[in-house]
């Protein structure tokens, strides 16, 4: 037997661990724990050896199958693998809420994490953390009654919460910003007022107003807002509150508006915006002298400079078609006059955005398509983590909702980002990597914690993806 077999075997004892026996088959070592068992029909006690684990020199004791585990004396089991893969996407969060929410950020980083994996209900968070490994040893309470106070605190501190949007969006340069909306019937929800939303519905709903960062796609802020409060005057209230410095904003055209466009010079913000198809910036000729391609898309640019700002403009050869067969069938059908349609003609396939940078035209286009998964991260808020159930009898518990519930984004894009990285998102989603990596258990055997094997389609995955969270 090797001298590293026999240094593992006088550990366990020194621990206080007895019974167990190595033995030696060629070059690998199988432990057994020797125990004596009651015969009945002998009324003696036989000695028994049953199989424990393989032994590792690197790994130590691997127990490797539930036939086994059932035999030995388990007092826990967790999923470790899970764990380790909420934490490693949480990981830029746990130093900003501790800061942010002092003696209650524990239960605020408990609930995100586990909301990563789909919406949890504040009564069953408990059991759904308890069955994951406590990686990093903090004792949050859990039960409903606390969660329940603990997003109303949370609501509460807008303080706390503009903390973490400040922390998230200090090192992003381009930032996205948009605006959705959540439906309440809840009457104790003041802040849900009734507005003007696509789908023309008279409910109650609240506007939710995220930012996100175009060169990392993670999100940086959510903002509630009521419901009648409009675009403009939703993000002149969100840049006045966090500050944007420095920051180039990237907006849809619902924003457009020339005092808008001043008023983030006056903060030294930059922006890209397109201009509303009415606009007069469509009268300045600016011509057409270059071109790029992008997704096979032929797309002609130029651009021209405007007092203060830059205009470019940009004709989409594949829009310009499909759109023009749009307006001749509406003309067709009676629904426009003949003025409208030559009106309309000389505008379609064409895309007018302003900026106060003088950029490529190639890269102004980029930096505009950037803010597509803006709408992505929305159905992803409200859909996948279900954080438009505003089942809460009050604002301050919805914001608090909200807010968690962006946490839980924040770490679901961190997991997105990685498989966007070893370029397999089209192929597995977070929550396929977490179906896998929840075959890997922590077990507590013997008041020692040993690792289950891992089994090798996770191993592959690990190594693949560069996370490296197990041990070698």
């Amino acid at each position: 037997m090797e001298q590293w077999a026999k240094d593992w075997l006088e550990s366990q004892r020194k621990q206080g661990i007895k019974g167990y026996e190595i033995k030696q088959v060629g070059n690998r070592y199988y432990v057994h724990k020797s125990t004596t068992v009651w015969n009945k029909e002998t009324k003696k006690r036989d000695k028994s050896s049953p199989y424990i684990g393989k032994l590792d020199k690197t790994k130590g004791l691997i127990l490797s199958s539930k036939k086994i585990i059932t035999k030995c004396r388990i007092e826990k089991i967790t999923q470790y693998g899970n764990a380790a893969l909420l934490n490693f996407a949480m990981k830029d969060l746990y130093e900003p809420l501790k800061d942010a929410f002092g003696e209650i950020w524990t239960e605020i980083y408990s609930l995100a994490l586990v909301r990563i994996t789909g919406y949890v209900p504040l009564k069953r968070v408990e059991n759904v953390w308890d069955r994951l490994y406590n990686i990093n040893k903090i004792t949050p309470r859990l039960n409903t009654k606390y969660l329940s106070s603990v997003l109303k605190q949370v609501g509460l501190n807008r303080g706390g919460q503009n903390k973490i949007f400040k922390s998230l969006s200090s090192t992003k340069k381009q930032l996205v910003y948009d605006l959705s909306v959540v439906f309440s019937r809840s009457e104790g929800i003041n802040f849900a007022e009734k507005g003007v939303n696509k789908d023309k519905l008279h409910i109650p709903q609240i506007n939710l107003a995220l930012l996100c960062s175009a060169d990392s796609d993670l999100p940086t802020m959510i903002r509630a807002l009521p419901g009648t409060v409009r675009d403009v005057t939703s993000l002149y209230n969100s840049i006045r509150e966090i500050g944007l410095e420095g920051k180039i904003l990237i907006l849809d055209r619902g924003f457009f508006s020339e005092d808008l466009m001043k008023f983030m010079i006056g903060k030294h913000l930059s922006f890209v915006i397109p201009a509303k198809r009415s606009s007069t910036l469509y009268d300045y000729l600016v011509k057409l002298n270059k071109h790029f391609f992008y997704r096979e898309r032929l797309i002609k640019c130029g651009k021209r400079k405007i007092d203060d700002y830059y205009i470019y403009l940009f004709e989409d050869a594949s829009l310009k078609s499909e759109e023009e067969k749009t307006l001749y069938k509406r003309f067709d059908e009676n629904k426009i006059n003949k003025i409208e349609l030559m009106e309309n003609l000389e505008r379609v396939g064409s895309i007018l955005m302003v900026s106060d940078l003088d950029l490529e035209e190639k890269d102004v286009y980029l930096l505009y398509k950037k803010r597509d998964g803006v709408e992505k991260l929305f159905d992803t808020y409200k859909n996948t983590l279900d954080a438009d159930i505003l089942y809460l009898q009050d604002d301050d518990s919805v914001f608090g909702h909200m807010f968690v519930s962006f946490l839980s984004l924040y770490g679901y894009c961190i997991l997105e980002n990685v498989l966007r990285k070893a370029d397999l998102i089209e192929k597995y989603s977070p929550l396929d990597l977490l179906e896998y990596y929840c075959k890997v258990y922590k077990l507590d055997y013997d008041g020692q914690e040993i690792l289950s094997e891992v089994p090798k389609k996770v191993r592959d995955l690990d190594k693949v993806l560069d996370l490296n969270l197990f041990p070698i």
